[in-house]
């Protein structure tokens, strides 16, 4: 798969641990060595103002989606080169998700989680096809996953969404994922597999 465009979705804490930052980092630098396009939420701080640092040190592509009022907040990024300030948080995670060629979940609070959940349940209902890569540094989305894994054991979900999301270790296993994720069949809804 040929991967032009990614969105990223991680933390805006700047209090998290220095470990998260390096993998934010560590994924800035296999985007940029693969020349990809990264869409990220536009923050200044966390995780968020990581990748869009080492963007910027290196010339590459990113641009940033936020709110109005989270610039009024003065919350973007003042250096990314293309900022597209939108009217919500819902026209935000939609001008996130559209036309890229994967989506990449790093750790993160709510904001983080929502935006995971969302584009899971896109994939889950046929509305969304790409890949879904979460980068599970130090165990960090375990619990969810177990969450995941009880959904599907108490027939909340079908089997088959198990298929919905990749989970890596760390950026390095991105490209490698994105390449042998499997095809969704968006008529699963039809055949009651949620």
């Amino acid at each position: 798969m040929n991967v032009k465009t990614l969105c990223i979705f991680c933390a805006s804490s700047s209090r998290i641990d220095s470990v998260y930052m390096d993998v934010a980092t560590q994924l800035a630098d296999v985007c940029l060595d693969n020349h990809i396009h990264v869409l990220y939420g536009g923050g200044a701080v966390g995780l968020m103002g990581a990748i869009a640092k080492r963007f910027i040190e290196k010339n590459g592509k990113i641009t940033g989606i936020i709110p109005d009022f989270m610039r009024d907040l003065k919350w973007a990024h003042e250096e990314v080169t293309e900022m597209i300030v939108v009217e919500d948080m819902r026209e935000r995670k939609k001008r996130m998700i559209e036309n890229v060629d994967a989506v990449v979940a790093l750790p993160g609070g709510v904001g983080t989680l929502e935006e995971l959940l969302e584009v899971i349940t896109l994939k889950q209902l046929g509305r969304f096809q790409q890949p879904i890569i979460i980068i599970n540094t130090n165990g960090f989305y375990n619990t969810l996953l177990t969450f995941f894994e009880e959904m599907i054991e108490k027939q909340f979900m079908h089997d088959l969404n198990r298929h919905i999301w990749t989970v890596i270790a760390n950026p390095t296993q991105l490209m490698e994922a994105i390449e042998n994720c499997r095809n969704w069949d968006s008529g699963l809804i039809n055949k009651g597999a949620l």
